[in-house]
């Protein structure tokens, strides 16, 4: 039988190694405008987001919006949004991202305290989704469609 990784590279996907945190959150590299980044893949954010301090590092432009972000304990926190980035996770890429900007001190601290690395955002379901993103749990990748 054909494993997976063959049939999915064979089907014209990239895979991209992914590591598992002390949290037990698997932790991605991104790239977004030309920046590197660390980044935790969540399947449940419904949205892929950066901090409010990686605004400049990211080459973001920040608008107001009247969405309130909600996760991780925290309801009702503040956002902006910033439209026409360009992301790149291993060798796949997208123009056009829309990502929401909040506060993630509560996401780092809470990491932080259980020895894990402070992260620059968070990759959600919109990216994944747009992606065709397939995860290999056991093994540790993540399939992206290019």
């Amino acid at each position: 039988m054909q494993s997976l990784n063959l049939f999915l590279l064979k089907k014209g996907y990239t895979k991209v190694k992914l590591r598992l945190a002390k949290t037990n959150h698997f932790e991605i590299k991104a790239t977004i405008n030309g920046v590197k980044g660390l980044f935790i893949l969540d399947t449940g954010a419904s949205s892929s987001c950066v901090g409010f301090d990686a605004i400049e590092t990211f080459k973001l432009h920040a608008e107001e919006s009247a969405i309130k972000a909600a996760g991780a304990g925290a309801i009702d926190m503040d956002t902006q949004v910033s439209k026409k980035n360009h992301i790149k996770i291993g060798t796949w890429g997208k123009k056009n991202i829309v990502l929401i900007l909040f506060n993630l001190t509560h996401v780092n601290t809470a990491l932080v305290n259980h020895n894990s690395k402070p992260v620059d955002g968070i990759i959600g379901a919109d990216i994944l989704k747009k992606a065709k993103a397939i995860i290999d749990y056991e093994k540790k990748y993540l399939y992206l469609k290019k």
